[in-house]
């Protein structure tokens, strides 16, 4: 990391603690020496899943996103528990959500989504050989899941059809494996 870049954290206040989120002011010391105040959020992590069958689709999900006021088609994932391994996330957050499990996984990459305003971090894994073991969502929770060909998925995040920034992602590094 280049020193001449880099800021210097002097204070932190946490400004707002949810139940997913927390939300933090600090003053920090630029690289010139002068002080800037930094607004961000501190994420506990996620898991992305792209589940994929033996005939090459895809098991995608379909559920509303409260923040855009829409139904997004997305890939299978979900925030790592306290304690909890990025892979171990992956597998709960895919037979939760999907019913399915998986007994091959590639880890494909990490991605940082939002870095100008929050410390989330997504690791993307390719799960391959599944098996039907039943879906168990929270309550709280409202999915539908269905497949669609990976070639007929990678279209569609080039088109424009797939607008989540995590899926769009996982599509295009998972391209070199299917």
């Amino acid at each position: 990391m280049s020193d001449a870049l880099t800021e210097k954290r002097r204070k932190s206040k946490k400004v707002y603690s949810g139940a997913l989120l927390h939300v933090f002011e600090d003053t920090v010391e630029l690289p010139d020496g002068n002080y800037s105040r930094r607004e961000y959020i501190k994420h506990p992590g996620a898991s992305l899943i792209v589940p994929v069958f033996e005939d090459g689709s895809v098991l995608m999900e379909r559920q509303f996103r409260y923040p855009v006021n829409q139904v997004i088609d997305e890939l299978p994932a979900g925030k790592l528990d306290a304690d909890e391994s990025p892979i171990d996330a992956a597998k709960r957050e895919l037979a939760e959500e999907t019913g399915y499990s998986a007994n091959d996984w590639i880890e494909l990459g990490t991605l940082m989504p939002c870095v100008g305003y929050s410390d989330e971090r997504i690791h993307v894994f390719l799960a391959r050989n599944l098996t039907l073991v039943g879906q168990s969502l929270d309550d709280e929770e409202f999915i539908e899941t269905f497949t669609v060909p990976f070639n007929e998925l990678y279209e569609s995040a080039l088109d424009g059809r797939i607008q989540d920034a995590k899926t769009l992602i996982a599509i295009f590094w998972a391209k070199k494996f299917l």
